[in-house]
């Protein structure tokens, strides 16, 4: 995928760095899991089968991966390649296109810098459930005003949900 960027685009190297993170993002390949029912041939235990949320998007996007992974291992780089190419890289359009790339964590940032000459922070507000299945409540802060929160089964993703609706609020 890396090469693929590299050898197509001329563009920043920092450019490239997000369309490849969305390409190869939890969200994506999840959902490029979906075109070969992925789902339907993951034995689950009853708690992930009824869980239908992150964990569940987790779950499809490493098996997506490990499919990958195992074709590389069966019929090499090549094959390996040829499917990222056909099944992977055929999203990238619509990401440059709809500027899906620039994560809200990023764009906040940038916003906040633009709009008030501030780096936003992130601080944790609360944190629950067992060591194995965390979840984390994120606010984040332009100085002492909160401009939003979330929450999500890991810090980054649950300041990233925290950006969003930092977005939304301030209408940026």
């Amino acid at each position: 995928m890396t090469e693929y960027l590299y050898k197509n685009y001329p563009n920043p190297e920092g450019e490239m760095t997000n369309w490849r993170a969305s390409l190869v993002n939890a969200n994506m390949l999840a959902k490029l899991s979906s075109e070969f029912d992925l789902n339907d041939f993951i034995l689950l235990s009853r708690g992930e089968s009824k869980d239908t949320g992150r964990a569940r998007q987790y779950i499809l996007a490493n098996a997506y991966e490990a499919v990958i992974g195992a074709i590389y291992l069966d019929s090499g780089y090549e094959s390996a390649k040829g499917f990222i190419n056909k099944y992977v890289l055929k999203e990238l359009a619509d990401i440059i296109e709809n500027k899906t790339y620039r994560d809200a964590k990023s764009l906040f940032q940038e916003k906040a810098q633009e709009k008030v000459g501030i780096t936003p922070t992130y601080e944790v507000l609360e944190e629950w459930g067992p060591d194995h299945a965390r979840n984390f409540k994120v606010g984040v802060f332009i100085e002492k005003e909160m401009a939003g929160q979330g929450e999500g089964p890991s810090k980054q993703e649950a300041q990233q949900v925290a950006a969003e609706d930092a977005l939304k609020k301030k209408g940026w």
